[in-house]
């Protein structure tokens, strides 16, 4: 392989090494075959495994998920791919309401092991209906994991946990990352869900990040670091499950919090990590928690007027600012 990889050559790495492992991983989507996916994140699949393993679908993503859905629970560990985790809305019955709790309502008797892959987040001008951050959505839902890689290596490892898992796992590929490169991890390579990752050391303040906001926060430290303060930088990398116990001894050591989050703000994930550091942690903060979150509007095509809606460097490093000032 080599040396370096892009964020969408790992969706399709990721992939192919679960398919090749398991002959019960198939894919399915819009575009997935021949032309490998609108996003380029599916190239060399169907070469590779053939109509029988990666199958083209009609533009539907309740007949995506729904036929994901009984193949599952009949046995085949599918990928589903929903073109723009917008559209997440068109088959939310199926998400919210069937997936999740399959295993709960049978007790057990019945799993359902299926992913459903989906390009997310903005900043690339996609407008309001192509460039929403939906973590959020999935997040009110119990019963569905929630993965949300930053590097090509994550996209790997994740991946590779996502379809093992027994679970429903919704994984989230950002679009403004695909392009993003990265060392390629070794063959077998794993990230268990859950296992949030301290991707910069720092002792005066803790920014947590999510995809995308976690090369915003790396940006966003290195500025700090100029003017004196060292921010550690905590990729969540899963909102289910959460680590909470990386971001609380992060905390331990720099006693003051930012949450960087595409979501707006209203709703948002980082409300959640805050909640548990005041109910958990409150006796670790010198300072009040912030939030640097999305507004709360419809994004705007216009590149000039979407920065003003999602989080971007400079408000991650005022607010570090003024809480390091505190």
């Amino acid at each position: 392989m080599a040396d370096v990889i892009t964020y969408r050559e790992a969706v399709a790495e990721g992939i192919a090494r679960e398919m090749r492992r398991d002959a019960s991983v198939v894919c399915l989507g819009e575009d997935i075959g021949a032309a490998g996916g609108v996003f380029k994140t599916t190239m060399g699949l169907h070469k590779e495994f053939g109509p029988e393993r990666v199958w083209d679908t009609p533009i539907s993503e309740q007949a995506i998920v729904g036929a994901a859905m009984g193949a599952a629970m009949t046995g085949m560990r599918p990928v589903a791919e929903i073109m723009f985790s917008d559209f997440l809305a068109c088959c939310w019955d199926y998400l919210a309401n069937e997936i999740p709790k399959v295993r709960y309502m049978t007790g057990g008797q019945v799993t359902v092991p299926l992913v459903v892959r989906t390009a997310n987040g903005g900043g690339l001008g996609f407008g309001a209906q192509h460039s929403q951050a939906t973590e959020n959505w999935a997040l009110t839902v119990p019963g569905l994991k929630i993965a949300a890689p930053a590097t090509p290596a994550d996209v790997i490892g994740m991946m590779a946990a996502a379809i093992r898992s027994d679970d429903p796992v919704v994984f989230f590929e950002h679009k403004a990352l695909l392009a993003g490169k990265g060392a390629p991890p070794p063959p077998g390579h794993v990230v268990e869900l859950g296992r949030a990752a301290v991707v910069r050391e720092g002792t005066d303040v803790t920014l947590v990040a999510l995809a995308a906001t976690v090369p915003l926060a790396l940006k966003a430290a290195d500025v700090l670091s100029g003017e004196g303060v060292e921010a550690e930088v905590v990729d969540l990398r899963c909102l289910v499950p959460l680590d909470a116990a990386t971001v609380l001894d992060s905390l331990r050591r720099t006693s003051r919090l930012v949450t960087v989050e595409e979501n707006p703000y209203q709703g948002g994930w980082g409300a959640t990590v805050v909640s548990i550091v005041a109910d958990e942690g409150f006796g670790l903060l010198d300072a009040p928690v912030r939030r640097v979150a999305g507004e709360c509007v419809p994004l705007p095509f216009a590149d000039a007027l979407e920065e003003h809606v999602i989080p971007t460097v400079d408000k991650a490093v005022t607010a570090v600012r003024r809480l390091a000032a505190y």
